[in-house]
This record gives C-alpha cells, structure tokens and sequence, in this order.
C-alpha cells in the first residue's frame, strides 16, 4: 500500500535516537542515516508548527524501574555510560518539542505521550527511529491501538537485527498504517502546508 496522505495535525515521534542507541550497530540503514532523515523531517514538521515528539528510554541507576519478568534472551547488566540515554544533538535543543521518557519499548505505556499529542489535536504520527522490530513497531502497536493514523518513515529506522526490520517493515506496519521514504512524507507534508 502506498503512502495516501497525511492529517493537518499529524506530529513526529521519534523513538531512542539517543547515544548509547545510536553507537550500537544497525542494519539495513546506517544509524546516521537515521538520525540525518529524523532531523530533516522534525525540521521540516517543526517550520509548520506541528508537534515533534523526541521519545528515549532510560532507567534508574539502581535498575528499580526496569520491566520485571522472566524472558529467554535475557538482560543487558553493568552500568550504562553516563550519558547513554541523552538525545542527539541533531534532534535536542528544541524548546518547543515534547520529550518523552519511557522504561519501556513502548511509547506509550507509562508516559503523558497520548495526553500530550490528543491536546495539541493530533490525528495521525509519523514514526522513526531504532529500533525497527523493539521500540518503532511497539509504539506504531499502541499509536494503532489509541487510534491515530500510522505513517512508517522506514528509510529513517532500523534494527540490531536486520530479518527482525524486514519483518516489521514488510509484515507488521502494513497492517498498522502507511509507509513510506522521507522523501515521500516530507512532499505529502509539503501538499497539506505550504
């Protein structure tokens, strides 16, 4: 399904862009390939006045409010880097941006993030970010699921994992919304406010 459309209130969210994520190996598309498209498209989302949501996740340093549970692969342990969980510089610095902080993959649960986008009068987002398979498709899960339009920027994502990406670009997304290049949102974005 190609891109249609996108809403007059449509915002950018844009999911753990942030250094200790942004250092780790991706694949199918290079990590700074994914923050350069991120920018150009919150710049672009920002010169029309609509809300640009910068998402990262981070934890206590006692680790108290990690997600409990058992899980087969594990956790990561040790101490993170002391500023592993700040934003890009390409994105920070913008006062007008909603910054969110998870504790965990999603954007939404646990966060002010559907209060935050339902008050600006948001309809529709349009998702980046890293990774594809962990944090992009569960908030895209939850963005469906409060009802907003879904648009998958899927040149400007990508994953530890690239069959884990491949999968969530070609068997997930589609059934949760729209995608498309950044080239095609930022001409859609074009249409609807210039």
């Amino acid at each position: 399904m190609a891109l249609t459309t996108l809403d007059p209130r449509t915002a950018l969210v844009v999911i753990d862009l942030q250094r200790g994520i942004v250092g780790a190996p991706v694949q199918p598309v290079p990590a700074a390939d994914v923050v350069a498209r991120s920018a150009a498209l919150a710049d672009a989302f920002r010169a029309r006045e609509l809300p640009v949501a910068l998402v990262r996740v981070s934890f206590a340093a006692d680790g108290a409010d990690v997600v409990p549970g058992r899980t087969e692969t594990g956790r990561p342990g040790g101490a993170l880097p002391a500023d592993w969980d700040t934003l890009v510089p390409e994105l920070a610095g913008h006062p007008g941006d909603i910054t969110v902080t998870k504790h965990n993959w999603g954007a939404f649960h646990g966060t002010d993030l559907d209060v935050q986008l339902r008050r600006r009068g948001v309809t529709q987002i349009v998702l980046t970010g890293i990774a594809t398979s962990i944090g992009v498709e569960s908030t895209a899960r939850a963005a469906h699921e409060h009802g907003y339009h879904v648009t998958l920027a899927t040149d400007a994502m990508s994953d530890m994992n690239p069959q884990a990406h491949e999968n969530s670009v070609t068997r997930i997304f589609p059934r949760l919304g729209e995608t498309g290049t950044t080239d095609e949102i930022l001409e859609l974005l074009a249409k609807i406010h210039d």
